[in-house]
């Protein structure tokens, strides 16, 4: 079993952390490790109260500060909604962003657009909103999600519309570094927004077929566990000198 020694408490102590999509798998685990970290959790989730009462009994157990609310994402004009709902925060973790497979000559409008508003669009607009109020503080941190193997520019099969999406968060993030670079005080904090891009994940959402692919696909045949990839994420936002950057979280994976 995995061993590893936290004294990380009270990093973000005073901090207002909204987690979108936070109430399962890598989202639920980088919430409750923020909230071990002193952050005040606001988390938002789609449909499952079950979910979301069950993440902010743990994270209160564990000590932690935490509301949520459910709402389902279904356009574009919804992100400003999750703000309305937790405005200004000082983190805000974007792990939401809807996963369909396709090959290219099959997709249809309807398709590209959902994966481009969902793991794009959405995801920038609300980084422009949070940002003024970061600024206003010189303080803030930002933390999107990309695909498996979207770190830099390839070509895919079957997921071309949704790693598409995934690869242009890396230029809103270095977008960021650079627009707060003139203001930012990296050593009294600063600004920082950067990407990860996990490799296949064992979360609650899969069946049965789609861990057995994670165990295929993985190197060593061992897929990643969300507790894994949020202890990098934990390293990243905790880093102020960090910025712009787009981080494999992936054992090395080749798919």
């Amino acid at each position: 079993m995995e061993q590893y020694i936290d004294n990380s408490h009270g990093v973000f102590e005073g901090k207002r952390a909204l987690v979108v999509g936070g109430t399962g798998g890598i989202g639920k685990a980088v919430a409750m490790d923020l909230a071990k970290r002193g952050a005040s959790l606001i988390i938002h989730g789609g449909t499952s109260q079950e979910r979301l009462d069950s993440t902010l009994k743990a994270i209160r157990e564990n000590g932690g500060t935490a509301g949520g609310f459910l709402f389902q994402i279904k356009c574009v004009q919804d992100a400003l909604e999750i703000l309305e709902a937790a405005p200004e925060p000082d983190i805000l973790v974007c792990a939401w962003g809807p996963f369909r497979r396709g090959s290219l000559e099959t997709l249809d409008p309807e398709f590209w657009q959902t994966m481009i508003d969902g793991n794009l669009v959405i995801p920038g607009v609300l980084v422009s909103a949070v940002l003024p109020a970061m600024l206003k503080k010189n303080w803030g941190r930002i933390l999107l999600f990309g695909g498996t193997n979207t770190d830099t520019v390839k070509g895919y099969t079957t997921s071309a519309a949704y790693s598409t999406a995934k690869t242009g968060l890396g230029v809103i993030a270095k977008s960021v570094a650079k627009s707060v670079a003139k203001s930012a005080d990296v050593y009294d904090g600063g600004i920082t927004c950067n990407v990860i891009c996990p490799g296949l994940t064992d979360t609650e959402y899969l069946d049965e077929a789609a861990l057995q692919y994670n165990r295929v696909k993985s190197p060593g045949g061992r897929a990643l566990t969300p507790a894994a990839i949020s202890r990098v994420c934990m390293e990243v936002l905790e880093n102020s000198a960090l910025n712009g950057a787009v981080i494999p979280v992936d054992s090395g994976i080749c798919i």
